[in-house]
Order: structure tokens, then sequence, then C-alpha cells
């Protein structure tokens, strides 16, 4: 059985400089609270630790494919509150979340394994949650392997999911000269928050792309296919996702604010800042075929900037000038 290594992807194996090689420890992580977390975490671990940084993990090889693995929890009151959402669209979205990350690499699920923690008050409810972690496995043919269940305070909602990929997308592949593209529309889980937050009912496709996102598994593994390179799930704010891009390639990512493809009613900087869109986006040296994606998948694909050599930031662009970046929706501020 022929062996591939499971970080060759194409040019994003090159050494920056003969001191450099993508077999260092870690990919090089972006600002915040949570990353600062991670890299107090890593030093501690120091040799027991390894390529950290990426949306997954890549373990090992199978034939002619690369073994793919994350894992995600989804936390009552930090990552859904009850009042906004039934308890199917919670176990769908929760579910969801944890598979986008599988997408970000450009791996296609096998399956996952589930861990809740069920308080007595969210008894009555097990049913329902179940169904709409069910509902999101269907629609990324991801079979529930097994889990965990346990009593507790607050519903937590953990998946590990497993995947596998031939053409694996990381982080640390944007090079200099690519365009960066965008998949669908982006603003609609920030508009909503900003609806639920005030005690108002969101438009109903911003309610929609809220509570019922999708992992876009197929379109990333077509992207791959199709010569993109670097690639993040827009889970944090598409800014704060590029400079993630960014601080692991060691590139300059800008984009343009009036590129960005919006859903009506939603600015230009609220959509560059909107969280848990897991809309992909991605790199890639040569011209995607975007009439191509989108007769396919009947979902947009945009240009939306480009990567320059210099420090590792996101320059967000607005009518040719510079404007700050807005933050990311970070679930973990409380961390110091």
């Amino acid at each position: 059985m022929t062996q591939i290594d499971p970080f060759r992807r194409r040019r994003a194996i090159e050494p920056r400089s003969p001191k450099e090689s993508y077999f260092s420890p870690h990919t090089s992580l972006g600002p915040g609270n949570e990353f600062d977390a991670i890299r107090r975490l890593l030093e501690r671990w120091g040799p027991r630790a390894r390529r950290i940084g990426d949306d997954a993990a890549m373990i090992t090889t199978l034939g002619e494919r690369v073994v793919v693995t994350s894992i995600d929890s989804s936390v009552e009151n930090v990552h859904f509150r009850r009042d906004w959402l039934t308890p199917e669209e919670i176990g769908y979205r929760s579910a969801t979340a944890a598979l986008s990350d599988l997408a970000a690499m450009g791996s296609t699920p096998v399956g996952m394994l589930v861990a809740l923690t069920i308080p007595e008050s969210w008894g009555s409810s097990l049913d329902a949650i179940g169904d709409g972690i069910g509902e999101a496995a269907a629609a990324s043919d991801a079979l529930i392997l097994g889990g965990d269940m346990s009593a507790g305070d607050v519903l937590s909602l953990t998946f590990s999911v497993i995947g596998t990929a031939r053409e694996v997308m990381c982080r640390t592949a944007a090079r200099p000269g690519d365009r960066v593209y965008v998949t669908g529309r982006l603003g609609g889980p920030w508009s909503a928050l900003q609806d639920l937050q005030a005690g108002h009912a969101p438009a109903d496709l911003a309610r929609r792309r809220f509570a019922r996102p999708v992992a876009r598994i197929r379109e990333a593994t077509w992207l791959s296919e199709h010569g993109a390179t670097a690639a993040v799930d827009v889970s944090d704010g598409l800014a704060a996702d590029l400079g993630h891009v960014a601080a692991a390639s060691r590139v300059t990512i800008s984009f343009d604010l009036e590129k960005l493809p919006l859903i009506e009613g939603v600015s230009p900087i609220d959509a560059a800042r909107s969280g848990e869109e897991y809309e992909i986006a991605v790199t890639s040296q040569g011209e995607l075929n975007v009439t191509e994606f989108e007769s396919k998948f009947l979902l947009g694909l945009t240009v939306i900037g480009e990567v320059t050599a210099g420090d590792a930031e996101v320059r967000v662009m607005h009518h040719g000038a510079r404007v700050e970046a807005p933050p990311g929706y970070l679930h973990s501020a409380t961390l110091r």
C-alpha cells in the first residue's frame, strides 16, 4: 500500500528558508485570549503535543488519504441560549459546527462520537436534541459511532469528528500572489444575534443562517480538488479567521469590504465580523472556476482579496483605504 505524508500538500510543505520546515512542532496562532491560553498550554505540554493550530488534526494515512480528526464543544449560555433556539436546532447546530472543521481541511466525514452533558432541566428535550444531531449527521454523511453521557449543571454537547482527505487544506499554505475567495453570503448570524440580544425577532433568512448553518463539506472538497490550498471555516468572523491563516502562513491577507457577498440588510463591516457563519474562506494561486462551482452547488463563490508578502496580518480595505479590522466573535472572552 502506498503511504503518503499527511503534511505533503502541494506547496504547503515547501520550507520558507533552510531553517524552516513544516515539520515544526506547531502552526503559528493568531491573536486573542483563546489562543493565548492555547499557547500557555503548549508551553506546559512541550514535546507531548504536536502540530497544533489548524482546524483539525492530521493523525495518520490510509492509503492515499489522510485521516483528519477534530473535537468541538457547544456549551449553554456560551454558544447558545435556551430561549433563542429549539432543542432540535441546538443539536443540529452544535454538530454542524464540529463537522465544519473537517470542511475547513477539505476532509470528507467518516463519523462522529458524541458526548453529552444533560442537566435535569433538559431531560425532556433529549429526544429533540438527538433528532437535531441526527439531521446534521445525515446532511454530511457522517455516521454516529458512539459517545458518552453525563449529568451536569449546564447543557454541553461535544463532538469528536473523523474524516479523510486526499488533498488536505492547511492554514500554512497561503502564499503571496494567491487570490482569496469565500463561499456563500455573510452577515446573517450577526444580524440574527443583534436582534435576539435586543429582544426582537430576526428576519427569516438571518435566523435560518444562525440556527441552521451548513457545513460546506462537499463544497470544500471541490475547492481543494480544484486548486485551493489554504482554508479556514468562518466561525469567529471573516476578518478574525483570515487572521489565523495570515499568522500560520506568515503573510499579509487583504480583502475589500465592498467585495464581500452580503445577506440583505447587513453592512460590509458587520459581515466581516459575523461569526458562526461556517462558510469557507480559501486561498488559491490559480483562478478558481466560479461559474462551475456556483452551477454545481447553487452557492456563491466570491473573490474578495489577495495574499501579499509582509507582516502576518489582515488588512481590511474600503474603497482603497485601510480601515480597522473588526474583532472576531470569540466564545472564550473569559479566558485570561
